[in-house]
């Protein structure tokens, strides 16, 4: 997982210091949404054509890496 790391950049000065994909101004949040939201792997990277599927691994990778250090309230049934 940490060759997938390198490919997640965060800079306070590029994106107000929120983790993108490096060489992008791309959000590792908004590749993130864009899937849970049911965008297919191949539509994001028709509309995102500089990100790579090691890209899209990469911020999966990063959001559960995150998932396991913070709490986000949902509710329960």
């Amino acid at each position: 997982m940490d060759s997938l790391f390198q490919r997640i950049l965060i800079d306070p000065a590029i994106c107000g210091g929120k983790p993108c994909i490096k060489g992008t101004r791309i959000w590792v949040s908004l590749i993130l949404d864009f899937l849970a939201e049911g965008m297919s792997e191949a539509e994001l990277l028709s509309e995102y054509p500089q990100l790579t599927h090691e890209d899209v691994l990469a911020a999966n990778a990063y959001g559960a890496e995150a998932a396991r250090e913070r709490v986000v309230p949902v509710t329960v049934a």
